[in-house]
């Protein structure tokens, strides 16, 4: 029988990198048609925030998710809305709406000062409720800040693109007819299509979209795990790719972190076996310098 041991499964934490003291805790992968962007939460400084947007990843709700809306050198926004089929050549008709887990209260004043600068995320909400953010999120293109910090009780930043920004770039290219079609000019203006007449899609040009040319995209956490594999203790997580990946161990609490090995990321999922006998207390962390 194996003896005792208490083992902490953590999220992978983004130190190294901080603006106005705020530290990243959750890694956040969005996968995009250009490219992956990798976002740090801030779980600590907006947690109501975080642990929101965490559920709904972690749910599934985002499954078939596409970006709804692009504004260049403003905002790209989703989290709003599904569909069935994403590799579908049928002309765009149904959707549906993200279900939502309630409104949320808004953390834009709580804590230090977190600006709608470029390569923010933050949450989306209703225009004249200051509490209503829920599934809905997006990415600031520009600096908002002289706008949207003071806009409708200001709008809940809660992370910041770390790696990626390369895609944020790439929306800011898009014009109207070239990768922005708006479903007004095609169908008339009606209930469903105010809803994306700024529609992102994969082509030039002012044809009906088909569901396959939509921005589909698709978000993870980087998580660790902690397994026993031949008397060892052994950490799994989704790397960082490209970046150096530090698996730490501390043996008290609070914990004083000792480097156990650090390797160079792939993307993909990578492991360390921990050679120490498997005994009393060890905790583990996978740190990710940006």
């Amino acid at each position: 029988m194996l003896p005792t041991m208490k083992i902490f499964v953590v999220w992978v934490a983004c130190w190294g990198w901080c603006a106005s003291g705020v530290v990243a805790d959750t890694l956040a992968c969005f996968n995009t048609p250009f490219g992956q962007m990798q976002v740090g939460l801030y779980d600590t400084a907006r947690p109501v925030t975080t642990r929101n947007f965490i559920r709904y990843v972690q749910s599934g709700s985002y499954s078939n998710m596409f970006l709804h809306r692009c504004i260049p050198g403003f905002v790209v926004q989703g989290g709003g809305f599904t569909v069935a089929d994403p590799t579908s050549y049928s002309v765009f008709t149904t959707y549906w709406g993200v279900k939502d887990f309630g409104k949320i209260t808004n953390e834009f004043g709580v804590g230090p000062l977190l600006s709608n600068t470029y390569g923010t995320l933050a949450m989306a909400k209703v225009g004249t409720d200051p509490n209503s953010a829920t599934s809905q999120w997006f990415f600031n293109l520009t600096n908002n800040s002289a706008n949207l910090d003071h806009q409708n009780g200001g709008f809940t930043v809660f992370g910041r693109v770390l790696s990626g920004a390369h895609v944020l770039e790439a929306f800011n290219t898009l014009a109207y007819g070239g990768g922005i079609v708006d479903l007004r000019r095609m169908y008339g203006t009606n209930a469903s299509t105010s809803l994306f007449s700024d529609l992102p899609v994969k082509y030039w040009g002012l044809t009906p979209p088909n569901y396959r040319d939509f921005m589909f995209t698709d978000i993870t956490l980087m998580t660790t795990e902690v397994g026993i594999v031949g008397g060892h203790s052994e950490i799994t997580w989704n790397s960082a790719s490209n970046k150096v990946n530090t698996v730490e161990f501390a043996t008290n609490t609070p914990p004083s972190w000792q480097v156990l090995k650090s390797v160079t990321g792939t993307g993909a999922a990578m492991s360390v076996t921990d050679s120490a006998p498997i005994s009393g207390y060890r905790v583990y962390r996978v740190r990710v310098n940006f």
